[in-house]
């Protein structure tokens, strides 16, 4: 099973792109954080923060161009996916991006909320429709 599922931040506002046909395709840059902590013996481990790109095709890449912007906290699912390329220069790049499926606001930035809005289940989206085979991303 190729499943992932993140909670984090967007690091910087979307990067929006229309492909053939008025296909929508965003991408973001998710930070996820694993919180410091002190061994027995008094060794500080600090926080660990990971960054990941996700990609959103079609409805869900509409979704994000007109709601994501850098600082909101999310909850995202998808699948990985590794790509590689080359460059102008002829050296051979490898990545691995997060195929969003589903996409859920936790907080928004800069916004503050009331106890009765934090006690509110956020609602899910619509799962995203497959990115097409063999098309390369825009980004």
């Amino acid at each position: 099973m190729n499943k992932v599922m993140l909670i984090g931040n967007v690091g910087q506002d979307p990067q929006i792109r229309y492909i053939d046909q008025n296909v929508c395709v965003a991408q973001i840059r998710l930070a996820t954080t694993e919180k410091g902590y002190t061994l027995q013996n008094g060794t500080q481990v600090p926080d660990r923060t990971e960054w990941h790109t996700v990609i959103f095709w079609r409805k869900q890449a509409e979704l994000v161009e007109k709601y994501v912007k850098k600082g909101d906290k999310l909850y995202v699912e998808g699948k990985l996916q590794s790509r590689s390329w080359d460059d102008k220069q002829g050296i051979r790049h490898q990545t691995v991006e997060i195929m969003g499926d589903n996409l859920e606001f936790i907080s928004r930035a800069g916004a503050k909320k009331t106890e009765e809005e934090s006690a509110a289940p956020v609602a899910p989206s619509t799962p995203a429709a497959p990115a097409p085979q063999g098309e390369e991303y825009p980004f």
